[in-house]
């Protein structure tokens, strides 16, 4: 066998090493996640920003603390922090390889996140019913552009969940799902987070003020 041969099937095996044993970087996959949610922090951060700004111009239209159902967005509230505490056990389960277990709780998790944008889309429905519609005022525009934004989100999440959950019933939990699995972490504690800021934000400010 020549030299060129040799060299030439040196190259091959090399290449369908990295191709079956390392397909996928996965501190690459959560740093380039890391970085995503970060470039969401700053398009919430605008319309925070926003929202802040024309918070309370609702000249000729309804006032939150008219309109603002504090305490079925406490339920909606509940449903999404509770969602996030599901997910953990779904991780519990994930790590100690319960297939089962794991989609249990992950289907718990997104009959949660339903049931928040279930009451969000009653909310916004509602409020509309009362005068409060986006072309109202300035401040209800940032209001439907802020928390919709954020139910927008939560609707991606619940869709990402049930194609994580197809795809962990159809091939386990594999390296590439478990990674997958965290990712998918990361973005619903995220929402969370986001979700605290708007209650604070929205709701509570516009029921007080």
């Amino acid at each position: 066998m020549s030299s060129l041969d040799t060299s030439a099937n040196q190259a091959d095996e090399k290449v369908k090493f990295y191709m079956e044993e390392e397909p996928h970087q996965a501190q690459g996959t959560l740093l380039g996640f890391w970085i995503y949610l970060m470039s969401d922090c700053m398009i919430f951060a605008i319309l925070f920003a926003t929202r802040a700004v024309l918070g309370s111009n609702y000249v000729g239209t309804p006032l939150p603390r008219d309109v603002f159902d504090i305490e079925l967005i406490l339920v909606a509230t509940f449903c999404l922090l509770f969602s996030s505490i599901t997910y953990g056990f779904a991780i519990l389960q994930m790590q100690q390889n319960k297939i089962n277990g794991a989609l249990l709780w992950l289907s718990i998790t997104g009959l949660l996140g339903v049931a928040f944008v279930g009451i969000e889309v009653y909310e916004f429905m509602h409020l509309m019913q009362l005068g409060a519609t986006p072309q109202s005022s300035a401040s209800w525009s940032s209001f439907y552009a802020l928390v919709g934004t954020h139910g927008l989100h939560v609707c991606f999440g619940l869709l990402w969940l049930i194609v994580l959950m197809v795809q962990i019933k159809k091939f386990g939990l594999t390296v590439a799902n478990q990674r997958r699995m965290f990712c998918l972490s990361m973005f619903w504690h995220f929402l969370d987070l986001i979700w605290i800021g708007v209650f604070s934000l929205v709701y509570l400010t516009g029921v007080i003020l």
